[in-house]
């Protein structure tokens, strides 16, 4: 039997905007678990007194549908399933796969007994006509793979969290690994994960010829996550062992693995002068166990990959997340939401192999960017040792998996 975790952050985001005027988008990487939310609301709906028949779900990805390839298609075939007198809750999984789908969308939208969801997996989703056409008529809802929480709370215990840590981290966080228990099946289910963003996500919509240029592109910022990266950096890079590639390409590239959702870009704020800066950038991954598919568990940094776990949970908890730059160091991140702002570095170990006075020296490393910052909003130093919660002069020290499960 297959394990459905329970999403509560997203559930009840739609279940807030359940009759509303307004169409529901949840955007996100592939199998990041968007079809099941759909499961879980549609569950929710008719222990709610929601009929059967006014249930519709159309996932443009299987092929017994048949061909459904315009908007026309599309908006007839649900138009057919509609209940006259009664609201309807159309589920339209995939929906970017139709050429043209903001038409049917705001074909339906604009009847009164039509409450619509979509997914899509591409940013393409929300750009170009779409925004223009359906401008102020939709709410994004922004899905990622399961958290450090929610891969906990598919466990009967919470007994041995560092060694569950490992495993979310190694095996990955989409949400059917939890079904997976042999390291060959989970192996195999991250490829195809990957081979699909890439080839179909990626290379197909962007026209992509050199695919090789591609993975390169891919392996390198696998491998520098939470490193400040720039296009001409990296094309420098490639360039320099043999794959010669332009600045601009790297741009397109990276733009289209944001644009699938496989990375995210961290932009860099000045907190003093309270500026975006124009350079560098910082970029973390949807899921970590991409990561160690691609390039294994050689190289890699322990702290940047807690850094990206991290960047996540703060998207997940709502906040805009930048890197801060103080002066001439930097805070691992900048939170804003709509309480303020509030700061985080980030950790592995303070402890060292050393002496006291060598810990001393790398906890006063740590908390040197965060002291540089002369406002009084909350600021945090997380890491994996598990020690009391402690104050550095209004600075919190805290374990960081107390902090990912909530505590």
């Amino acid at each position: 039997m297959l394990k459905l975790i329970d999403r509560p952050h997203y559930l009840e985001q739609l279940i807030a905007f359940k009759d509303t005027q307004i169409i529901k988008v949840v955007t996100g990487i592939r199998r990041c678990g968007k079809s099941t939310l759909f499961d879980l609301y549609c569950d929710y709906l008719r222990a709610h007194g929601v009929r059967e028949e006014q249930i519709i779900r159309i996932n443009l990805e299987d092929p017994d549908l048949g061909e459904i390839d315009d908007d026309r298609k599309l908006y007839h075939r649900i138009k057919e399933m509609l209940s006259e007198n009664e609201m309807n809750y159309i589920f339209i999984d995939e929906v970017q796969n139709v050429p043209q789908f903001q038409k049917a969308v705001n074909g339906l939208f604009i009847k009164k007994n039509c409450d619509v969801y979509i997914t899509g997996s591409n940013a393409y989703l929300l750009s170009g006509e779409l925004a223009t056409l359906l401008s102020g008529r939709y709410v994004e809802i922004k899905m990622l793979p399961l958290s450090y929480r929610e891969y906990v709370s598919a466990f009967p215990d919470t007994n041995d969290l560092t060694i569950k840590y490992r495993d979310y981290i190694q095996n990955g966080s989409f949400p059917y690994i939890l079904n997976l228990t042999r390291r060959q099946d989970i192996r195999t289910y991250l490829e195809g994960i990957y081979t699909t963003v890439v080839l179909k996500d990626v290379v197909a919509r962007k026209n992509i010829s050199d695919v090789d240029i591609l993975e390169s592109v891919i392996s390198y910022m696998f491998d520098n996550i939470g490193n400040l990266c720039s296009a001409n950096k990296i094309a420098n890079t490639l360039t320099s062992s043999g794959r010669k590639v332009s600045s601009h390409t790297v741009e397109s590239y990276l733009a289209a693995l944001t644009d699938s959702y496989v990375l995210y870009r961290a932009r860099r704020y000045d907190v003093k002068g309270k500026q975006l800066l124009v350079t560098g950038n910082k970029y973390y991954l949807a899921d970590i166990g991409l990561r160690y598919y691609l390039l294994g568990t050689k190289r890699a940094d322990q702290g940047h990959i807690l850094e990206n776990v991290v960047y996540l949970e703060l998207l997940r908890r709502g906040y805009e997340v930048y890197v801060g730059k103080v002066d001439r160091v930097e805070v691992d991140f900048m939170a804003i939401d709509e309480e303020g702002e509030s700061y985080y570095q980030v950790a592995w170990t303070l402890t060292g192999e050393g002496d006291n006075s060598e810990r001393k020296s790398i906890l006063e490393r740590e908390l040197y960017p965060l002291e540089r910052i002369h406002d009084h909003n909350p600021k945090y130093l997380l890491t994996m040792d598990f020690t009391p919660l402690t104050s550095h002069n209004g600075i919190k020290q805290m374990n960081v998996l107390d902090w990912l499960l909530g505590k």
